[in-house]
């Protein structure tokens, strides 16, 4: 398997990955223009990506999922709930993602030798909100984001990937700090809205296993976080389990990431 992470951020939020012989956009957030130009910047030809799988319905992760899917002739996978929705209503081709459960990945009709995604649902204010983990040829990958609090059960479900992409969304001081109104604050610190920088640890520390070995850190807020703060956080839980051999990356909303095997 190989990631590459296209943008992460309040703006949109976007990831590729090469596995078994397919091509998988996880999340669709970004506007379509941009999507398109990472994409290109990519080598993701025409019709290239063979599925989209959503985390849920906001915009920052959905707004040209539908688009996408319909371009490429890709497979969209997300939640029944959310089929309607007029960013995603435009694939042809869409399927149920099992929420709490597990799906194949075919490739050309064939479930041989494909990748299997994992869900677990997470606590956030759009309904349903799934996290993944993303599994072939013994590797894993496992995606964490918009999760209003840490969740044993979601541990368990997606613990000891290789390589994992969990949410840091803000520092709680900039945050109290910060610009946003009261009403919006409460929003992002409530059990329906983002991982703080100190959640997140509690997260990574439940999530790391031996296998464990780059973490990025994903849909950092660009008013309420900074990278340091963020990855500040993730090193200190790091070394606190003898782990300062795992890499801490920020992703960044405004480029890509350059790919990574998992």
């Amino acid at each position: 398997m190989r990631l590459q992470i296209l943008g992460s951020g309040s703006r949109g939020n976007a990831a590729l990955l090469w596995v078994g012989g397919a091509v998988v956009l996880i999340d669709a957030g970004l506007p379509i223009r941009t999507l398109t130009a990472r994409l290109e910047a990519a080598r993701i030809g025409h019709k290239a990506i063979d599925h989209v799988l959503l985390s849920h319905g906001h915009l920052d992760h959905a707004r040209s999922a539908g688009i996408i899917a319909k371009r490429h002739g890709a497979t969209l996978h997300c939640a029944a709930k959310i089929q309607l929705h007029r960013s995603v209503s435009r694939a042809p081709d869409k399927k149920d993602l099992p929420i709490g459960g597990s799906t194949v990945l075919a490739l050309n009709g064939s479930q041989t030798d494909a990748p299997i995604v994992t869900t677990a649902k997470v606590p956030h204010d759009c309904e349903p909100t799934v996290a993944f983990r993303i599994e072939h040829a013994g590797r894993r990958l496992t995606l964490i984001s918009d999760m209003g609090e840490p969740r044993e059960e979601v541990a368990k479900a997606l613990h000891d990937p290789h390589v994992l992409m969990l949410e840091a969304n803000y520092d709680p001081e900039m945050l109290k700090n910060g610009p946003y109104p009261q009403s919006l604050r409460e929003r992002v610190q409530g059990a329906g809205g983002h991982l703080s920088n100190d959640q997140m640890a509690v997260m990574l520390t439940r999530l790391v296993g031996p296998n464990l070995h780059t973490v990025f850190l994903i849909h950092l807020s660009e008013k309420n976080n900074t990278p340091e703060l963020a990855k500040a956080s993730a090193q200190a839980a790091l070394a606190r389990m003898g782990r300062t051999d795992v890499a801490v990356v920020t992703a960044l909303q405004h480029e890509a990431l350059p790919p990574i095997k998992v």
